[in-house]
């Protein structure tokens, strides 16, 4: 006999977010149009939720709503959040563990998601640690960029084991075939940098996708799109993250100044409208909505806390796609082969 598949595609928690429950249920109604099969755990306070969730006909129809009575606050530390049982986000997340759902998505607390996923989903054996993930702008199309502050520290055999779980996640999320890898170093030479990232390098190069690691690269290729996956240590990434949010918003802070700076810049303005509205749409943040923390027993996607709608949607799509491309078995064939493949790379002491 065939065996039983999870009941739910996704367990979403209705309470997490800045504007939890009104902009998840919005972002669920969007969801369903765009995934008319998928089936949707909503976990939440029915008091809150039940009757929000009923003038939205199409996330009503795709959605089956469970009680959770308590919610996890935005400020609250992970240890705290841990001996919460009937929060929101736990009981979704139980659910993964239970087999009833293939992944969730949050809103929520972050530190809290990433705690609770890794106790109660757990680590797959073959992964030493989990990263976390996220698509971002370049000028080749969107590139992922991981780990993005899940291990601050990480040795060798943690960035081989990125790099393959970033290569499953091109393909399944971004439908590349061949995407390309690069180590994130402070100059791109083969002797520049750590004897960590050189250890990386000569194991990737090794590897059976060795003929996709293009080596080394430096900050300025993560939005050249110099390779479509960036892998580097959680410290550095969550500093490229942060970096990058602040560019972005710098160019438009500068844009609406010189706009309004002036008539004739008034009136610039006006004949520049259209393609500045398709850079705004090219870069709206909430079009790349959706870290990932791969590398666990299940799907888990932690959304913005402050998106709306649209982000929440966008998130939902991407834990969708990696629920229906297989994404965990992907890494778990790539460490096969990775395996397979030449020495495994030991874990340094710490």
């Amino acid at each position: 006999m065939a065996q039983q598949g999870p009941a739910f595609s996704l367990a979403i928690d209705a309470m997490g977010g800045d504007a939890a429950p009104e902009a998840v249920l919005d972002g669920l109604e969007l969801a369903a149009e765009r995934h008319p099969d998928a089936r949707f755990l909503l976990v939440g306070d029915e008091a809150l939720v039940a009757g929000a969730l009923a003038r939205r006909k199409r996330a009503a129809r795709a959605c089956s709503l469970r009680h959770a009575p308590d919610r996890i606050s935005g400020d609250m530390k992970p240890t705290a959040a841990l001996r919460i049982r009937g929060s929101s986000m736990r009981v979704a997340i139980d659910a993964v563990a239970a087999g009833e759902a293939a992944g969730v998505v949050s809103a929520g607390n972050t530190g809290a998601l990433m705690a609770l996923a890794k106790i109660v989903i757990k680590t797959m054996p073959e992964i030493d640690r989990p990263a976390l993930a996220a698509i971002g702008p370049s000028a080749r199309g969107d590139v992922v960029l991981l780990d993005l502050g899940a291990n601050v520290q990480c040795d060798a055999r943690n960035l081989v084991e990125f790099a393959v779980m970033g290569d499953a996640f091109a393909r399944a999320v971004l439908g590349l075939t061949n995407p390309t890898i690069g180590l994130l170093n402070v100059g791109s030479e083969e002797l520049k940098g750590d004897d960590r990232v050189r250890h990386a390098a000569e194991t990737l190069r090794d590897s059976h996708i060795g003929q996709n690691f293009r080596g080394f690269v430096e900050g300025h290729d993560i939005t050249a799109g110099t390779t479509d996956v960036i892998v580097t240590d959680g410290f550095t990434g969550n500093v490229a993250l942060k970096t990058g949010e602040g560019a972005l918003k710098l160019m438009r802070d500068l844009l609406r100044q010189v706009f309004t700076s002036s008539v004739p810049a008034r009136m610039g303005y006006l004949l520049a409208r259209p393609a500045l509205d398709r850079l705004r749409e090219w870069m709206d943040p909430r079009r790349y909505n959706g870290a990932i923390l791969i590398g666990l027993n299940g799907v888990v996607v932690k959304s913005h806390g402050g998106t709306d709608a649209l982000g929440f949607a966008h998130a939902v799509d991407v834990a969708m796609d990696m629920v229906t491309h297989g994404f965990n078995e992907r890494i778990r064939e790539g460490l096969t082969r990775l395996s397979t493949s030449g020495p495994r790379v030991p874990a340094e002491p710490r």
